[in-house]
């Protein structure tokens, strides 16, 4: 069920069935021939096919997260990163007060890795009578293995054959397969590999190594193989939710921290 086709009159109902995924991804560049919305349309099918799995309430796509390393290209919206965060926790609240207390944070971005686990870790700075889940990418052993056989590149993460696989599965019409550069634009450049070999961190390692915004190469790209990998990963997220569905212990333990909170000042 998606929150933003159901009427007001069968909301309630909804909720007693199901609980919430919160989508998180954002608008960006992906290499020359995917849309700007890659991953909304990648993370918003995944839960779509997980919510037929295990029935949920999929909250409408949250673009306004943490994308700033993309900025110098057209395109792109890159919220303050105060904003970003205050939104997030507003939008969680909504969803709790509409009657959804386990919310699930799907994220489709990989800049908003380290974003919510932070979101997660700050939802013990004040209490609430809800829980947010982060839903890591998992799979079956089976699934796995299948996975990593039918990939063709060692090289990927964005834009490459699992994203353009993906698109080429849901919105084909929208991959412009002749913009693909075959002069292995996609591979890093390496230009702050020092740093990175010490695990050292900066803001701007990723334009270091992608400035163009493309990491691997999407020509083996291939609609069968971006289905597998939408119904795999579909397949994890609902055996996620069915674990969060039957959790009761996470909300015991956040309840008896801020009770012990209170007491002690």
């Amino acid at each position: 069920m998606r929150w933003d086709e159901l009427t007001g009159d069968v909301f309630t109902d909804a909720v007693q069935k199901a609980d919430a995924f919160c989508l998180l991804h954002c608008i960006e560049r992906h290499g020359h021939h995917l849309p700007l919305a890659t991953d909304m349309f990648i993370g918003r099918e995944v839960c779509n096919r997980a919510a037929a799995l295990e029935p949920s309430v999929v909250f409408p796509d949250f673009i306004f997260t943490q994308i700033l390393e993309a900025r110098h290209y057209p395109g792109c919206i890159g919220i303050e990163p105060d904003l970003t965060i205050r939104l997030l926790e507003n939008v969680c609240r909504e969803i709790a007060r509409n009657g959804l207390k386990k919310i699930v944070i799907v994220n489709a971005h990989g800049g908003n890795d380290n974003l919510i686990l932070y979101f997660a870790q700050i939802q013990l700075a004040s209490p609430r009578d809800y829980v947010v889940y982060i839903a890591e990418q998992t799979y079956s052993p089976e699934d796995e293995a299948a996975i990593r056989a039918q990939w063709e590149t060692t090289v990927d993460g964005h834009a490459g054959e699992k994203e353009t696989s993906a698109i080429l599965a849901i919105r084909p019409d929208l991959v412009k397969s002749e913009a693909m550069p075959a002069d292995g634009e996609g591979l890093p450049l390496g230009r702050l590999q020092l740093l990175r070999d010490l695990n050292i961190d900066v803001g701007v390692w990723w334009y270091a190594d992608h400035p163009s915004h493309y990491r691997g190469d999407g020509i083996p790209a291939t609609a069968e193989k971006g289905d597998f990998w939408l119904n795999a990963r579909a397949r994890g997220l609902a055996k996620s939710i069915r674990a969060i569905k039957d959790d009761t212990e996470t909300k015991r333990l956040q309840d008896e921290f801020f009770g012990k909170l209170e007491r002690h000042g």
